[in-house]
């Protein structure tokens, strides 16, 4: 079996589009969320939601390509842009001479509804112009798997190419994908995350009324993971990449590693389309698995952080809490450090769990703790260390990230310090 490693990161988020400007925006507290500026939501009970700012898609891409992929596509490639110059990863090609082979790259994104703006773009191209007014490009636009495509076209990765739709364990699922696709000897590096741009009409109307928002339109008391008050959650968009690498590999080309990815569980509730089971089992069993792969299960004297899915929903937040005291033991679950990141996100939907591993790896490697923002009303039921406001300084050793999607999917990633 191969060891993985990180080798480099990536990120647009709504708290800062590169990596540096993110993880100083979520050590200190921003919060991203703010007024819906994409649409008019004057017939919208929603009218908050966690945008990407100032996002020039021209930094990344020329304008024809551009004006060819959808935002969820541009994010992707944005951040993986970032993540390939910061990994020094350069696959071989007719023009070039890499570091790596293009057959032993590859490349696994996901994003859980795809080109959204695209689609409504052309439906009301349709509906007011008829069917010949409608792109010829809107097709590869649309479909979920085109930002892994573009993403493989640009840093000609020829390996192991997979998008994952898990809802919003999306990129965790990917990335754990990744990694076993690494660790059994199928490819050399993999470029995984995820991606998402779904603040658009349809999608918030959508969510509002399937009764998975907080119709709390105050930003600052809006995404509350683990408070008392919650009552939906706030969404968001953007993209994250890690690129995964095979030890050897990266040692062998001096590459910088910021951590090392040592497990990884998957499983189902098979309970609920979209409500979480109660008990939180599966996710428990998630957690477990991660942390079995690790050889981490003697967790006594670990000093642990989980990025937790806290979504401030009332659903999702109990039955974490749960699960993370069934997977440790309630002992152990009470020492660790836990944060959610989403209450300055927002939920990035198919993105969350790659820009919270992301957040997970840079904690471990710089020792602090994200906090959890907005927290005011204590909840007996979510009576973890959330990490209440403030970062905390630790010297980490492991590091895990859990998601919890529509669909009872779950998944946990577990990262080392090296």
């Amino acid at each position: 079996m191969k060891r993985v490693v990180v080798t480099g990161l990536g990120a647009v988020t709504p708290v800062g589009n590169d990596v540096e400007t993110f993880w100083n925006n979520v050590t200190s507290g921003v919060c991203g969320i703010g007024p819906i500026t994409r649409f008019d939501t004057t017939d919208y009970k929603v009218k908050i939601a966690a945008e990407v700012k100032e996002f020039d898609p021209l930094l990344y891409m020329d304008k024809s390509e551009a004006r060819k992929e959808d935002l969820f596509s541009q994010y992707a490639v944005a951040a993986t842009s970032q993540a390939m110059e910061d990994s020094g990863l350069c696959a071989s090609d007719d023009e070039r001479e890499g570091n790596i082979d293009s057959e032993r790259l590859g490349v696994y994104i996901g994003s859980g509804t795809g080109g959204m703006t695209t689609f409504l773009t052309e439906s009301d191209k349709l509906h007011n112009s008829g069917p010949r007014r409608i792109s010829p490009f809107f097709i590869p636009m649309m479909i979920g798997n085109m930002a892994t495509g573009n993403v493989a076209i640009r840093f000609h990765a020829q390996g192991p190419t997979l998008p994952v739709v898990t809802a919003c364990a999306t990129s965790t699922n990917a990335i754990g994908e990744a990694f076993r696709a690494i660790k059994h000897g199928y490819a050399d590096a993999i470029i995984a995350g995820g991606t998402e741009a779904t603040i658009v009409t349809l999608a918030v109307a959508g969510f509002t009324n399937c009764m998975a928002l907080t119709q709390r339109n105050d930003p600052a008391s809006a995404s509350i993971p683990f408070d008392k008050r919650r009552d939906g959650f706030v969404m968001g968009e953007g993209a994250a990449i890690l690129v995964l690498e095979e030890y050897e590999h990266a040692v062998a080309r001096g590459a910088k590693i910021y951590a090392e990815l040592v497990g990884y569980g998957n499983t189902c509730d098979a309970h609920h389309m979209t409500a979480p089971h109660p008990e939180g089992k599966c996710a428990a069993r998630a957690i477990r698995q991660a942390m079995e792969e690790a050889n981490a299960w003697d967790v006594e004297g670990q000093a642990i952080y989980l990025n937790a899915h806290g979504t401030s929903t009332p659903l999702n937040d109990k039955g974490e809490t749960k699960a993370i005291k069934t997977a440790l033991g309630e002992e152990k679950a009470y020492q660790i450090h836990v944060s959610s990141t989403k209450s300055m996100t927002g939920h990035m939907l198919g993105a969350a769990g790659a820009v919270e591993a992301l957040a997970t790896v840079l904690a471990l490697k710089n020792g602090v703790v994200p906090p959890t923002i907005g927290y005011e009303e204590p909840d007996p039921e979510c009576d973890l260390d959330i990490t209440p406001n403030v970062k905390v300084e630790a010297e980490l050793e492991l590091g895990l990230s859990t998601s919890l999607g529509f669909g009872g999917h779950n998944g946990c990633l577990a990262f080392r310090r090296i």
